[in-house]
Parts: C-alpha cells; sequence; structure tokens
C-alpha cells in the first residue's frame, strides 16, 4: 500500500495574507484559485512583476497600513481608516502627521517600551530562578 502526497493548498485570501498584500489587488487568476505551499514558496522567492507593483505601490492590506504608519491596527480603526491605503497615501498621511496619527504613534511607542520592559524582568526572574537550583 502506498501513500500518495497531495499538495497542500491555501485558500486565495490566506495566501494573499502571507504574500502581505490586499487580495481584491490582485489578479483574477490568483483569486480564483487555490494555492499551493510549493507556489507559495515560489511566489515569495521569486516574485511576479504584479506582485512587486503591489508590494510597492499598494494598496495595502491594514496591516501593511498599520506598520508602515508605525502604529496599532486598532490605532487605524480609531483614525477612522477602514479601507486599504496606497503607498502614496500612506505618505501623505506621514507628511500630514494628523493628530490621531501622532497620538497613535505615541501610544504604540509606549506599548513597545512596556512590552520591553516585561521582556527584561522576565528574563531577569528567569536567570534567578535559574541560578537558584
Amino acid at each position: 500500500m502506498t501513500s500518495h502526497k497531495t499538495a497542500q493548498t491555501m485558500k486565495p485570501a490566506t495566501a494573499a495574507k502571507k504574500l502581505g498584500v490586499y487580495l481584491q489587488a490582485t489578479p483574477a487568476e490568483f483569486q480564483e484559485g487555490a494555492v499551493s505551499r510549493t507556489e507559495l514558496n515560489a511566489l515569495q522567492t521569486d516574485p511576479p512583476a504584479w506582485l512587486v507593483e503591489l508590494r510597492r505601490t499598494g494598496p495595502h492590506p491594514r496591516p501593511v497600513v498599520a506598520a508602515r504608519l508605525g502604529v496599532s491596527i486598532a490605532g487605524l480603526a480609531r483614525g477612522g481608516v477602514t479601507e486599504p491605503l496606497t503607498s502614496e497615501q500612506i505618505d501623505a498621511l506621514k507628511d500630514e502627521m494628523p493628530e490621531w496619527l501622532r497620538k497613535e504613534r505615541e501610544t504604540q511607542a509606549e506599548v513597545r517600551k512596556e512590552a520591553a520592559r516585561i521582556k527584561e524582568r522576565n528574563a531577569e526572574r528567569a536567570a534567578r530562578t535559574t541560578g537558584q537550583e
């Protein structure tokens, strides 16, 4: 009895998320078919022109927009940004620096600082615990 290996596939939405692109901006053939793990790896290692262009100019999904603006996804929503943005729109927001964006960046900086403090504290505790054994 031999076992046949079937290619592991994923929905286009999952593949788009892993590639960091907005699904609705991808070509129709990408949106309509399942993507195998091999195909995804090929797209990541040797991206076609449409993927390079999409990553460069957008429109970008919310996680990418949030990362480029230096805020959280929730911060985007609080700022009223609910739609995908292009790179040009992101740059314009950075240049304008509206009040909500300034506040959200400050909040994000505080969150990162607190996370680093907790990580350091936990590392110190772990070191003390290991040293006592």
